[in-house]
């Protein structure tokens, strides 16, 4: 099996086989990721050099294979047709398949089209991790996204539409100290107009090689701490509505929430208080990411 370029998977997907489809992120002007920054620039790999992949991880691991994810950074964007053709072939190879997962980001799933969603899940497509990131429009602006609010919106809702499930990601911190009420409450805001299966949550952490680490250094941008990204996280919480699937399942956050909304709202409410109580100082140091 062949890579090229930074290899990235969810947390959830550490036990998928890893078949790279895509190459690099056709978007690659996030200032807090530093993934793509130095290339390879975005490319879709053929269709027989993936499926060459697919058959080579057969003689492998065998036909058992339960749990599939194409990288890289945004998969959703390559033709309908050609991922469409690569999950049909996967799922033949490996008739256990319970999911193939891919990343995808709302501008390219609005790109898609709802019609192309539910071929791709025709096709076998079960799962997308979205980076939302954040609800509020002037954060999406000022860390370039290059996405909307409403775009965001309408792209989760097709994807559910579609029949495929969806993980939707958010920074805590993302806005700062500046915008960090408005980013909690606007992000809430989308994800109970979207009602995503799973809702995973990242606290920010400026990476080498970033804007917004030099942002950082120089002032223009003022970080949280602990307690005022556990204050931002119970904000959120306190406005999600929407029946969903709660997770920080990532090295960046202070605690580890994890639960069904709105089910396990207040256990959860409770799990963030009591962590407020603590020092500061009992939290993981603050660095600097390096990958």
């Amino acid at each position: 099996m062949r890579y090229e370029g930074p290899i990235y998977r969810p947390p959830s997907e550490a036990n998928s086989l890893l078949i790279q489809a895509t190459v690099g992120c056709p978007h690659n002007k996030c200032t807090f990721c530093m993934v793509y920054k130095k290339g390879p620039p975005y490319k879709v790999r053929p269709v027989k050099d993936i499926c060459e992949d697919i058959l080579e991880a057969r003689k492998i691991y065998g036909p058992g294979v339960k749990t599939l994810f194409f990288p890289a950074g945004n998969t959703i964007a390559m033709p309908t047709e050609d991922l469409a053709e690569i999950c049909r072939f996967a799922r033949k190879q490996f008739p256990n398949l319970e999911r193939i997962t891919v990343y995808g980001s709302s501008r390219y799933i609005v790109k898609k089209g709802l019609e192309d969603l539910r071929k791709l899940r025709e096709a076998g497509l079960s799962r997308i991790h979205v980076g939302l990131e954040s609800g509020d429009d002037e954060v999406l602006r000022r860390v370039k996204k290059g996405t909307t609010a409403e775009e965001q919106i309408r792209a989760g809702k097709w994807v559910k539409e579609a029949g495929i499930e969806l993980s939707e990601y958010v920074i805590l911190g993302l806005g700062g100290r500046e915008r960090s009420r408005e980013h909690a409450l606007e992000t809430a805001k989308v994800l109970n107009e979207i009602t995503p299966d799973f809702v995973r949550l990242r606290t920010l952490v400026p990476k080498i090689n970033t804007l917004l680490l030099h942002q950082i250094k120089k002032g223009k941008f003022k970080l949280l701490g602990p307690h005022e990204v556990l204050r931002e996280t119970k904000l959120l919480l306190e406005n999600l509505d929407c029946e969903t699937y709660l997770t920080s399942d990532h090295y960046t956050n202070y605690i580890n929430l994890e639960g069904k909304l709105p089910k396990e709202k207040q256990r959860l409410l409770a799990q963030i208080d009591e962590a407020l109580s603590w020092d500061e100082n009992e939290f993981r140091p603050f660095f600097v990411g390096t990958e």
